[in-house]
């Protein structure tokens, strides 16, 4: 009797403990780090804001742990795309698809874009790019500068995000996808491959025209 009673606590505190993230990711992405507040979170989670504080801790470990959870589930930097030799092209052509204008942008990107503004936020999230996004893609990129690389790719998505899926720069916005893929396909994989090796550089110099 009493180990079924610890198995029912434990459930029932992994479940609140869900809901309450689940609600966190709404509320962050919809109001950002500063306009969105405890109470409104552990009310949609049919919590008390006591309860959310004795899960979490805080509002900054909540913000920590949501953004922390989203990245522990990528959808441009997948376990199949990380090894490949095209993935700078493959994560183009991803880009590409995930940012169609009649698309939702995703929470992670909105939760990032809204708190920003908050030094606090911004620290919090700089701190889980770089020990998830950035530290993934840098470990498989080849060759030298790979952390660079690797941040200026997680920047290149933050950009055509932005332009494209929350401001509709027209130019994006109403461009084909295979056009759009054409052209972010071959900066996107330079940038994944690396410098080519000098033997590859100078067939290029000498390539007939």
């Amino acid at each position: 009797m009493a180990n079924t009673r610890r198995a029912a606590r434990t459930r029932n505190a992994a479940a609140t403990r869900a809901a309450i993230l689940t609600s966190a990711q709404r509320a962050f992405a919809r109001a950002g780090y500063d306009g969105a507040g405890v109470r409104e979170i552990a009310a949609d989670a049919g919590v008390t804001a006591m309860l959310v504080n004795r899960y979490f801790g805080s509002k900054e470990q909540l913000f920590a742990e949501v953004v922390a959870a989203i990245m522990t589930k990528p959808i441009l930097l997948t376990g199949a795309r990380l090894p490949s030799r095209r993935g700078g092209a493959e994560m183009a052509d991803a880009l590409v698809a995930l940012t169609a204008a009649d698309g939702q942008p995703l929470d992670g990107f909105r939760i990032m874009l809204r708190s920003a503004a908050s030094a606090r936020a911004a620290e919090i999230a700089r701190e889980q790019i770089e020990a998830h996004y950035q530290h993934d893609l840098a470990s498989a990129l080849p060759g030298k500068h790979a952390p660079e690389r690797a941040a200026l790719l997680l920047a290149f998505v933050a950009g055509v995000q932005i332009m494209r899926q929350m401001i509709g720069l027209r130019a994006l916005s109403s461009c084909s996808p295979a056009v759009l893929a054409k052209i972010l396909g071959p900066v996107f994989q330079q940038l994944w491959a690396g410098e080519p090796g000098p033997a590859t550089r100078s067939r290029r110099r000498h390539k007939p025209l």
